[in-house]
């Protein structure tokens, strides 16, 4: 006696479905790291302009030109101070985030007085995190390179 009005699915049903996720995967997932790259590169430029207005603002501020460190614009103590100027949160003070690594060189001082500052983003793991590097300084023109640590002769973004 046969049942007629039976529910589920075949064997031939269901190994064509476990055939065809492994290739939709297979399409999906490159595209996921390229979309993650991207955003973590978008991420660094976003922190690159956040460092340079908050280095302008440390200077208006505080009158000794621009910070020494990176982490004088971060948070460190109840109240605002040079050490601790309060301009930036305490995970991009610390010189990484969304897979970026920051470097921040001061000039320098003549007269108590920091005139300058260069600041780089790479990549913590080229290719993975980023393809591109990143260069900044006090003239605010961020440029990049895509295959060396960038530097002031790189070509400006766009």
């Amino acid at each position: 006696m046969r049942i007629k009005n039976q529910k589920g699915f075949s064997l031939i049903e269901l190994l064509i479905v476990v055939a065809i996720i492994p290739i939709i995967a297979a399409i999906a997932i490159p595209n996921l790291l390229r979309s993650r790259m991207a955003a973590n590169e978008a991420s660094a430029v976003g922190s690159l302009r956040t460092i340079n207005t908050s280095c302008v603002a440390y200077s208006t501020t505080y009158g000794v030109g621009f910070p020494a460190t990176l982490a004088d614009l971060g948070t460190s103590g109840a109240s605002a101070s040079s050490t601790g100027a309060q301009l930036i949160d305490s995970v991009l003070a610390s010189g990484a985030k969304s897979g970026y690594t920051f470097t921040y060189a001061a000039g320098t001082a003549a007269n108590n007085v920091i005139p300058t500052y260069s600041l780089n983003a790479s990549p913590i793991t080229p290719g993975q995190t980023g393809t591109r590097y990143f260069y900044t300084d006090q003239s605010g023109v961020i440029r990049y390179n895509l295959s060396q640590v960038a530097s002031s002769s790189d070509q400006p973004l766009q």
